[in-house]
């Protein structure tokens, strides 16, 4: 018995970081906050759906009260009594893409969400913004969650079966990714772990990933379907699957994504993680890629690894797409405001992006420059990149540009070092 108390203190750190981390927090348990968001194109309202917690926190150590990036939302907890700023993530939702198409001129919808942050030890007031595309905030809400309230739920841990597939070190200094099964039946699990390990190895394939893959842990979460395969609306295919994701997100053919964000992190419950992989069991070519929320794709199309980077630089760095469109898109981007998307400038505000990196020498097609390229974010005009291709522009391009690799080496540091 001895014996196995002694490995039990040894493993324990690999999955979660100790208890204390500073004044007002603990990290041996995570409190996990479910909204609904919803409104139409001109208001957008904020509700707390549900609050719980389970054992453990697999969440950032340090840098705890700011932000590597603005995001197009952020959620925040002070202190209620001092109101110090204890905790604080950006991100980006799906109802804030939803609520740029012609559908929510007319309508009123609803999505969920879900956010973990580390328990507090006493009362906080938790504050959820998110903002327009100029920045501004559009919606608000704010509620104090005391740990003591005997209505937040205790999640049991039953996660679904599992394998790590690299595993560096304890949460508290590694990034956790899990990498999940969507549309994969009970016995395809063996060609779901195959899937996982391939779309890992695309991942730290890539700069600046395969410097730092030391400071990552990744986990194959093989949740079993009833049906093998994923929703196809456009070709009438509805399958029953783990996560409901489907193709024609937003009537557009190739957005594949999940609305099921709750029945997503409750399968995930008792598995260290902090960014998802959702990997769909079909070769029809789509993806999608949501900042701190989940990275989904396709994993049988030949263009599954180029795509599962890509949609990983979204979810992971809050890379923008770089690529545009003839016809051109205007609702996104405006010149009176700088994108908070490290990666693209309306240069209203340059020097906060790459302007240090523009190099002095001549550009070439044969050794091309860090510079400024216009064409980006959707947009053919007014929005910039910085170099003439990168993966978050083709498939085909070699890997990420200087740009952005200098952007996702920041967002790993952020997570892994105090700065």
């Amino acid at each position: 018995m001895k014996k196995f108390f002694l490995l039990c203190l040894v493993l324990m750190p690999v999955f979660f970081a100790d208890a204390a981390v500073g004044p007002g927090l603990r990290l041996d348990t995570t409190l996990r906050l479910d909204y609904i968001f919803s409104g139409t194109a001109a208001d957008a309202v904020i509700a707390l759906d549900e609050m719980s917690c389970f054992s453990g926190w697999a969440g950032r150590v340090h840098n705890l009260d700011s932000v590597a990036v603005r995001g197009n939302g952020q959620i925040s907890m002070a202190d209620a009594s001092t109101g110090e700023i204890l905790y604080r993530q950006s991100f980006s939702a799906l109802f804030q893409e939803w609520q740029a198409t012609e559908e929510a001129t007319r309508v009123c919808r609803s999505f969920e969400n879900v956010f973990l942050m580390p328990m507090p030890s006493s009362k906080v007031a938790v504050k959820v913004e998110l903002y327009d595309f100029r920045g501004g905030v559009s919606a608000s809400a704010e509620h104090i969650v005391d740990p003591d309230d005997i209505l937040i739920r205790r999640l049991s841990a039953g996660p679904a079966p599992h394998r790590h597939l690299l595993r560096n070190g304890a949460s508290s200094e590694c990034i956790d990714v899990a990498i999940v099964a969507e549309g994969y039946t009970a016995d395809e699990q063996d060609l779901f772990y195959a899937d996982a390990a391939a779309a890992m190895d695309a991942i730290l394939g890539h700069e600046p990933f395969s410097r730092y893959s030391g400071r990552f842990n990744f986990v194959a979460v093989a949740l079993p379907s009833e049906d093998s395969g994923v929703s196809v609306p456009l070709d009438g295919v509805w399958k029953n699957t783990a996560l409901g994701s489907h193709f024609s997100t937003f009537y557009s053919d190739r957005y594949l994504t999940t609305l099921r964000l709750r029945r997503l992190h409750d399968m995930l419950c008792g598995i260290p993680y902090e960014h998802i992989v959702i990997l769909a069991n079909t070769d029809t070519y789509g993806g999608g890629g949501i900042y701190n929320s989940y990275t989904l794709t396709t994993a049988h199309h030949p263009a599954f690894r180029p795509v599962v980077v890509h949609e990983f630089g979204h979810s992971f760095a809050g890379l923008a797409d770089e690529y545009y469109y003839d016809d051109q898109f205007s609702e996104y981007y405006f010149g009176d405001c700088e994108p908070w998307e490290q990666n693209i400038t309306t240069l209203y505000d340059f020097s906060q992006k790459w302007h240090d990196m523009i190099a002095a020498g001549p550009d070439s097609a044969e050794v091309p420059c860090v510079g400024i390229y216009e064409g980006a974010g959707y947009q053919s005009k007014g929005v910039y990149r910085g170099f003439p291709d990168c993966r978050m522009k083709t498939n085909s391009a070699k890997g990420f540009c200087p740009v952005c690799v200098r952007a996702i080496s920041r967002m790993i540091e952020f997570y892994t070092e105090k700065l």
